[in-house]
């Protein structure tokens, strides 16, 4: 039986959600310790990856599980019991076997957190904090973002990747109390492209944007921290 985990996790101490060989102490490395455990051995798979730091309120994985396992409820109870208290697993349910986290997904969402003002030690894991942000100028800016790119200029250098083509579908931001949220939702993103879109919003000119976005002009830029992005939401065909 096939079935879908949505995970939340806090992604401050760990090394990205994937697993790697050289260490376990990644989300799906703590995941799948728990679920052998439990008797599951089949590999678990993410709708996709999150770098280290990068925080996640709905992750989707999916795994197989043995006859044994029928009682998602129990299994959800057993599951946030053994998880460390960084991850926790919001909803368990069953899918049909052709079902894939990753190639089953029409879009993801994306949110990206800052705060003006100075850093404190209670947001400083979930908050980037600015000095200053224009945010008439940011709210406008955003939206070059919007279409069908190549983002070649926007992901970290050495990406594995067939195509650095992505459509963005929604680009926008908006106040929420003392915070300004940064919202990219897409068919997909190359790997720390949404960092290095925030830094060139924080950064760059909408001249400058365009320029990088035509792969006319290559300026300097750096990703924005880690510990401002959430992967929101993950998104389904019907």
């Amino acid at each position: 039986m096939r079935v879908v985990l949505v995970l939340a996790y806090n992604g401050t101490h760990f090394l990205g959600s994937q697993t790697q060989k050289s260490s376990k102490n990644t989300v799906l490395g703590q995941l799948e310790k728990v679920l052998h455990q439990l008797g599951i051995k089949e590999k678990v798979v993410a709708s996709g990856r999150t770098d280290k730091g990068v925080h996640a309120s709905y992750q989707v994985v999916h795994v197989d599980l043995p006859p044994f396992w029928d009682d998602l409820t129990k299994l959800k109870q057993v599951l946030n019991e053994m998880l460390p208290s960084s991850i926790a697993v919001k909803k368990v349910y069953k899918v049909t076997n052709d079902f894939h986290a990753r190639y089953s997904a029409k879009s993801r969402v994306y949110r990206y957190i800052i705060k003006v003002g100075a850093s404190n030690p209670f947001e400083a894991n979930f908050v980037t904090f600015m000095d200053d942000v224009n945010f008439t100028t940011l709210k406008q800016n955003i939206k070059l973002f919007l279409g069908q790119h190549d983002f070649m200029n926007f992901m970290k250098t050495g990406s594995d990747t067939k195509s650095s083509v992505r459509e963005i579908y929604k680009a926008f931001a908006y106040k929420h109390k003392d915070c300004i949220v940064l919202n990219f939702e897409a068919n997909g993103f190359l790997r720390t492209q949404i960092r290095f879109m925030v830094g060139a919003l924080l950064d760059l000119s909408a001249q400058q944007i365009q320029e990088k976005l035509n792969n006319t002009k290559n300026h300097k830029l750096r990703p924005a921290p880690a510990n401002g992005l959430y992967l929101a939401k993950v998104k389904y065909k019907e």
